[in-house]
């Protein structure tokens, strides 16, 4: 199939004669979406063993999460494209140019997405997908992938690196437990030259060689990245457990091969910091909200303020299954106190035999009970199903979607429906 230019970032309108087919078959395309991005991943990764070998993540694909987020963010791109009103579709894809950005995804890779995901459209649609149909479909994908590709070269040149080359050699300096679980490390340059500037919330991507002799590639968020020589970063290892529907789900590749392989002295390949979860100035007051793991930027936001010597109202909310499960515990006890205008509220599903108070709860995090300041900027990171029940409460509150920003790790199923 032949396709237009890439368009110019804020010039993504339709052909008025493919607008109207992407509406009329948008109902069906979309229903059948979820069916499509399996078949198209089996394609390309047949074609292409390399990239699932070396770039893509073998655990999400092998649970499902990345067809999903695909699906999600195909669907959500379509329906904006086409709408009369409403959100710009280019805002649904910021977070998935960080991403590709941290990757070092680069223009030339678009049209292998392409040969195959139309391939796919066509095993699944069968006679459904006539020239006409397929046209005005290859014409959003098109759209789509210019947008990205003007991003993406946006985020490359704001880095200062070529298109696509965002990998330096760095050297782990030190690691310390923060948790059963978790651990931190501490990374820099071999010669102990300055690293790129970090905005706080950011991440950067970490590769491995498995010694399957794969190249996968993991985003962690820097939770410290004020030393010009050095970046910190923490790695949770993934146990094995159970999805949603049942399925065992096999233990974190990357995360448990750090643990058990990085140490002082050694080298690993680092990216550049990509990510869009970053705190702008502002004197707006600030409510950071975080589970588990999630609470990775909200360090390196918190590291920020208290550097800055920022006077901004603070509120940090932070749940988590216990005390001694609690990565960043007493560091984030430490950041709080140092800031006159932050406090700090805590929940813990086991609280063992500590007293509950006002800042330190039993349970799970319930905002009903907490007093969101007015025009406050929420920034939230945790699992999904902790930001999906967060967001509802917070809209309930009558925050505004605008003010309410969020980092998920992993694939972006929430995309959809955010």
């Amino acid at each position: 199939m032949t396709h237009p230019p890439h368009p110019q970032l804020g010039d993504f309108m339709l052909s008025t004669k493919s607008a109207a087919v992407v509406k009329a078959t948008l109902p069906v395309i979309g229903a059948a979406i979820g069916d499509i991005t399996p078949v198209f991943y089996q394609r390309m990764f047949a074609a292409h063993p390399e990239l699932l070998r070396d770039l893509f993540n073998r655990g999400n694909q092998a649970q499902g999460d990345q067809q999903s987020a695909l699906a999600g963010a195909i669907a959500a791109y379509a329906t904006l494209l086409v709408a009369e009103d409403g959100r710009d579709p280019v805002e649904v894809l910021a977070r998935i140019a960080h991403k590709h950005a941290s990757l070092g995804i680069t223009e030339d890779q678009y049209p292998i997405v392409h040969e195959h995901l139309f391939a796919a459209i066509v095993e699944v649609l069968g006679d459904a997908v006539t020239p006409e149909v397929a046209s005005a479909w290859d014409e959003v994908y098109w759209h789509m992938a210019g947008a990205l590709v003007t991003i993406e070269k946006r985020l490359y040149a704001d880095a200062g690196v070529a298109d696509g080359d965002v990998w330096r050699t760095l050297v782990l300096r030190r690691r310390r437990q923060e948790s059963p679980d978790t651990v931190s490390f501490v990374l820099g340059s071999p010669d102990g030259s300055a690293l790129p500037t970090a905005r706080p919330g950011q991440y950067v991507s970490l590769q491995v060689t498995l010694p399957d002799g794969a190249r996968q590639i993991r985003q962690y968020s820097l939770t410290r990245s004020a030393e010009p020589s050095e970046w910190e970063i923490s790695v949770k290892a993934v146990p094995s457990g159970h999805g949603e529907d049942g399925t065992i789900v096999p233990a974190g590749e990357v995360s448990n091969f750090l643990h058990q392989n990085l140490f002082e002295g050694d080298e690993i390949r680092a990216s550049a910091p990509f990510g869009e979860l970053v705190l702008e100035d502002s004197h707006r007051p600030l409510v950071l909200i975080s589970a588990g793991i999630g609470i990775t930027p909200i360090i390196g936001i918190l590291h920020y303020l208290a550097g800055t010597d920022s006077d901004r109202e603070v509120l940090v909310l932070h749940a988590d299954r216990s005390p001694a499960r609690h990565a960043h515990r007493q560091q984030l006890k430490e950041l709080v106190a140092a800031m006159p205008t932050a406090s700090l509220q805590r929940w813990y599903e086991d609280l063992g035999v500590r007293p509950t108070r006002d800042v330190l709860r039993a349970g799970r995090v319930d905002l009903g009970t907490v007093e969101i300041p007015t025009d406050a900027e929420i920034y939230l990171c945790g699992p999904l199903p902790f930001m999906e029940s967060v967001h509802t409460s917070l809209i309930d509150q009558q925050v505004p979607e605008a003010d309410i920003h969020y980092e998920v790790f992993g694939p972006d199923k929430w995309l959809a429906s955010a």
